[in-house]
């Protein structure tokens, strides 16, 4: 049984109240840990030392910054494939996957913005030669980094990297459902050397922990990844105390094939947009429109491949598909599976519970990867996230109708098309309502660009200089010449 500690004022310590919550692996559907279940005098402890910590950090020339994330980077590379494995046991996906996306991609956000920091400038704007203004960029203060499960160490990497480079103290929480990783990364940071109480990660669920970390007074910003839903409650929550929100919230992303697209190339990478992950992806592409003359080769070849998928356990480098993160999240995808049926749609391929020959992981939460087809663009299961092994298919005939029905949705944050007429694929990018998208591509991330969604997918931009802006406060200076 592995016990996780919150990391506070530089020490691992238990929970003030000492209670704890189940750690599961989804993979066995077991048990295999404890998490500190924190309440409020454990987030007061944290945001106490954050501002304890603040003057000295703050002041700290971005040099030293850079520095000290450049060492912690470099304690994620040495040991990569001890998170990889945690990560791996603690969400379900392959290991082959955490050790090749999470953890590198984790290592890649500090050593960026310990890098960013080094390059970040101000502007300078001359009024007429009678007057010279300038901008400062201050550290807000203490900052809280809330992140989800799906993607763990590489999402709260993401969030704290940024704001300790600009010169914030951070209170964090990772999701009480894959925390393994966090905690170890809290460890790395007592043996980097980062200074007592530059970063505070507290563990524990959403309604006690998270609501004692956003409406505390003295957190000045929240950035936040996660449901819709819980979105809302912390914009409702902060929007009074005029705290600085980032929220990157759900997505339904529509993945648009036109019959001029690089075919095989276009088969392997929606292959790979529908179902990594497990498709706990915010960036997946559920919703998967095809051009009519092209729909039925599509549907036959596709389904081919999503077929031989294999799925099982995590440490098998064969294995493609891990298992989903709880068991309720499994019985809720499957509940989207049956509402699809219901709906006349027509299942595919999957759509069910799988159970492994192998006893070890017989009761993990594992889902075959599922396509249906025959549904309407706005039911229910095209309109809603189910953020699973699930994807729906659906054939166009104009381009035009092709953007109504990737447009309908609540959700704007990503879009994948696929057309070798490059006319039509910047028209058609620019008229999805969607933060990011991808031509001919997916999932290619340059980490300098801005990242965030539209409508119901998210308020503000990470990633880059926007993540340094967020996490700072503008101050223009205006000097008489």
């Amino acid at each position: 049984m592995k016990t996780i500690q919150n990391y506070i004022d530089g020490e691992l310590r238990n929970p003030q109240g000492n209670q704890w919550m189940d750690n599961i692996n989804p993979s066995t559907g077991k048990v295999y840990g404890r998490i500190p279940l924190s309440d409020n005098s454990d987030v007061e402890n944290a945001v106490q030392a954050a501002k304890r910590a603040f003057p000295a950090w703050s002041t700290t020339p971005y040099t030293e910054r850079s520095r000290c994330l450049n060492v912690l980077a470099d304690l994620i590379g040495k040991h990569a494939a001890d998170l990889a494995l945690a990560e791996s046991i603690d969400n379900g996906k392959p290991v082959s996957l955490a050790a090749h996306v999470d953890i590198p991609r984790a290592e890649s956000n500090i050593r960026f913005f310990a890098s960013a920091i080094n390059h970040y400038a101000s502007e300078a704007h001359i009024m007429e030669n009678t007057h010279v203004n300038y901008t400062n960029r201050k550290p807000i203060g203490v900052v809280a980094c809330i992140s989800p499960w799906n993607l763990p160490l590489y999402l709260f990497t993401w969030k704290i990297a940024p704001a300790l480079a600009a010169g914030n103290c951070v209170v964090a929480k990772p999701s009480e459902i894959t925390p393994q990783t966090a905690y170890l990364l809290s460890r790395l940071c007592i043996e980097a050397g980062l200074p007592n109480g530059v970063l505070n990660i507290v563990h524990g669920d959403g309604p006690t922990t998270g609501n004692a970390i956003i409406s505390h007074p003295d957190i000045k910003a929240i950035s936040f990844t996660g449901g819709t839903n819980t979105g809302a409650h912390i914009a409702r929550e902060a929007a009074p105390k005029f705290k600085k929100l980032s929220l990157e919230l759900g997505g339904k992303n529509p993945n648009i094939i036109f019959a001029d697209c690089d075919y095989d190339k276009m088969l392997s990478t929606t292959l790979r947009s529908s179902f990594a992950n497990q498709g706990q992806i915010c960036l997946c592409g559920s919703r998967i429109f095809v051009e009519e003359s092209l729909y039925e080769k599509f549907k036959t070849d596709f389904v081919a491949k999503v077929s031989k998928m294999k799925v099982g356990d995590p440490k098998d480098p064969k294995t493609k598909m891990g298992a989903v993160v709880s068991k309720s999240h499994m019985e809720k995808v499957l509940s989207y599976v049956q509402l699809a049926k219901e709906e006349g749609g027509k299942v595919l391929c999957g759509g069910e519970q799988v159970i492994p020959e192998n006893e070890e992981i017989s009761g993990g939460f594992f889902i075959s990867p599922t396509v249906i087809e025959g549904l309407k663009f706005d039911c229910r299961t095209n309109q809603e996230e189910i953020f699973g092994p699930v994807v729906t298919i659906t054939p166009f005939s104009t381009e035009e109708e092709a953007i109504k029905m990737a447009n309908s949705v609540e959700y704007g944050l990503s879009a994948t098309i696929w057309t070798q007429e490059l006319s039509r694929a910047h028209r058609v990018a620019n008229e999805l309502q969607t933060g990011i998208a991808w031509i001919n591509c997916w999932l290619v991330r340059d980490l300098r660009t801005p990242f965030g969604g539209t409508k119901s997918s998210g308020v503000g931009r990470e990633g880059g200089f926007e993540a340094l802006r967020f996490f700072t406060e503008a101050q223009n200076v205006c000097i008489e010449l």
